[in-house]
């Protein structure tokens, strides 16, 4: 990757990490509504993973996909205005942290239901292969999803039917507050699975934004040519607690020391000085996300509240919410 591309990635995630800190803040505030669950630290996947993507690709996330929703083109302001229940929010104050959604760019849902969303992207990849379009449906989900129903399922399915279809393991360690590596038998939850259901698994560093994307865009093409499913899984580690409540005292703090020093800012802004981008490049991209974010967060706080009259638009595709059989 030369460095216009890389600073160009390394900008996107500093806004999606500076939009994860407005979040934390406005909640703090009580300016944003219910919970959130933020995903500091795990920007490299989403970054890595849609820049390998084409743009008509379908993408599937958890409800930890802020980094998601950001990077398949939602805006801070669309998303920060969803948490803080304006009109103008992604989904006109809907759907909140945990469902952001933008089907216009193919971002198809965060869900809030733990792997309620891998036998959807299961379907739509099933209906790419019906209409022949080529496209490619991705599942991020988290290292808790491996040890319930619908993941097999999923894998089962998607590798009988050889559809394209990729499944992203953002394995940040903890399924909420346990181990993972407490609750499971093999040490890659994903990736060590993925052979008895007859497909590769592989594993990358999550924190290093260019091996995702190298990772992504290789699965992307065996997938598109008709070699069906992969898994692949990306180590990576959540800055914050499972949510807003949680002050994540479970984690070892030599744990969390360790996995601070391997940020994804960081590794990139690393890569960008070996590339010869030097220090002041990167503070203009670091000004331009920091612009971008403080004025979203303004027009966020200003926006108008959504009006009650619409909270039965947009129940089924035909805008309206009556009754049918």
């Amino acid at each position: 990757m030369d460095a216009g591309a890389l600073l160009d990635r390394y900008e996107r995630m500093n806004v999606i990490r500076r939009t994860e800190k407005a979040a934390h803040d406005l909640f703090l505030r009580g300016l944003v509504k219910g919970t959130t669950h933020l995903a500091a630290g795990q920007e490299a996947i989403a970054v890595g993973a849609s820049a390998a993507l084409r743009p008509d690709d379908y993408v599937f996330a958890t409800y930890r996909g802020h980094h998601h929703a950001l990077a398949r083109g939602a805006t801070p302001e669309e998303c920060l205005a969803e948490l803080m229940s304006r009109a103008t929010g992604l989904c006109r104050a809907k759907g909140g942290s945990m469902h952001l959604t933008k089907a216009a760019t193919g971002m198809l849902g965060s869900y809030a239901i733990v792997g309620a969303h891998l036998p959807m992207a299961v379907g739509a990849a099933w209906s790419a292969r019906l209409r022949g379009t080529e496209q490619l449906a991705v599942a991020f989900f988290g290292d808790g999803a491996t040890n319930i129903g619908a993941f097999h399922e999923s894998l089962n399915l998607a590798a009988v039917w050889k559809l394209p279809v990729l499944f992203v393991c953002e394995n940040n360690l903890y399924m909420e507050y346990t181990p993972i590596a407490d609750v499971t038998a093999v040490p890659r939850p994903a990736a060590d699975r993925a052979p008895a259901h007859g497909m590769p698994g592989e594993v990358v560093d999550g924190n290093d934004v260019v091996a995702v994307e190298e990772a992504v865009a290789r699965l992307a093409r065996r997938a598109r040519a008709g070699d069906g499913p992969a898994v692949l899984e990306a180590e990576t580690y959540r800055h914050f607690g499972h949510s807003r409540t949680d002050p994540a005292a479970y984690r070892p703090a030599e744990e969390v020391e360790r996995w601070l020093k391997h940020d994804p800012l960081d590794l990139a802004r690393g890569r960008l000085a070996e590339l010869g981008v030097g220090q002041e490049t990167l503070a203009e991209a670091d000004e331009r996300a920091r612009v971008v974010v403080e004025r979203a967060v303004e027009a966020a706080k200003a926006a108008p509240p959504p009006d009650p009259s619409e909270a039965l638009t947009d129940v089924w595709a035909d805008g309206g919410a009556a009754w049918r059989t």
